[in-house]
């Protein structure tokens, strides 16, 4: 008799973990944002220019994945959106050039946002990813 009891509850709490889904798509909730773009000389001693970060990419992973899971374009506006996401943390990151040293040339590196959705139609403003190009 134990031994049914503990195996309907080893069932049981399988069945339960099994339904709380990771964070990805398939929810109601939202990450949005902006980027904004400094032009810097190629020294990246003086500041050019700065505008909104029109057509930029935007990467997001979801969970503890490796890889990214999706990435979309910025708009004419710099804004972006990732929807129908489900609770779970996030990153949120868009690609910018840094000087590395005065002898080699600037190389890419990610500036990434954290985030967690927390509630099933959230939607959550990151701010804005100043990048450097």
């Amino acid at each position: 008799m134990k031994r049914i009891v503990f195996l309907s509850f080893a069932v049981m709490t399988m069945i339960l973990s099994s339904c709380e889904k990771p964070a990805g798509q398939g929810g109601d909730a939202t990450i949005k944002g902006k980027v904004w773009v400094e032009d810097w000389d190629k020294n990246f001693n003086l500041l050019q220019y700065e505008f909104a970060g029109a057509d930029e990419d935007v990467y997001i992973i979801y969970g503890d994945d490796v890889n990214y899971g999706d990435k979309i374009s910025a708009n004419n506006n710099g804004e972006f959106e990732f929807k129908y996401l489900r609770k779970g943390k996030y990153k949120i990151y868009v690609y910018s050039d840094q000087k590395q040293s005065t002898s080699t040339p600037a190389a890419q590196v990610a500036v990434v946002v954290e985030a967690e959705i927390t509630s099933k139609k959230q939607t959550l403003d990151i701010g804005t990813i100043t990048v450097k190009k």
